[in-house]
């Protein structure tokens, strides 16, 4: 029987090469405090030197950052938050928004003949009825 082998994305590569770096990551899946999806959407939109990383660096690779690099990783984050735009399908957005969109239109509707026969009989006299059908001649 042949067996296919996929081959795994460059950036499922790098994100097996960080957690291997960072075992702390494991523990926090394993404990189910997180789940390898966020971790690996963390990674992603942060990057791989972020210092939301430190509390799992291992002992010897934690290191008080500087101010420079302070400055240097949010300039990093600006990067990345532009670079993530960058990357976005528009035409996928934009089927986003006309789907939620409708969704809204649709629940505006609803509603709408929820609210009709209520504003109808607010707008009715609210005077006594007359019991007799009659008119005075």
């Amino acid at each position: 029987m042949n067996e296919t082998k996929r081959e795994v994305h460059p950036s499922v590569v790098e994100f097996k090469n960080f957690v291997k770096a960072h075992p702390k990551l494991v523990e926090e899946v394993r404990t189910q405090r997180k789940t390898w999806k966020e971790l690996y959407e963390d990674w992603y939109l942060f990057g791989a030197e972020d210092s939301i990383w430190d509390t799992y660096r291992s002992e010897g690779e934690k290191t008080e950052p500087e101010t420079a690099e302070e400055a240097e990783s949010k300039k990093d984050i600006m990067s990345t938050i532009v670079s993530s735009f960058k990357n976005m399908d528009l035409d996928q957005m934009q089927n986003h928004i006309t789907n939620i969109n409708s969704a809204i239109t649709n629940i505006q509707q609803v509603l709408q003949q929820f609210q009709s026969p209520k504003s109808l009989t607010r707008s009715k006299p609210s005077g006594p009825r007359n019991p007799f059908g009659f008119r005075k001649d």
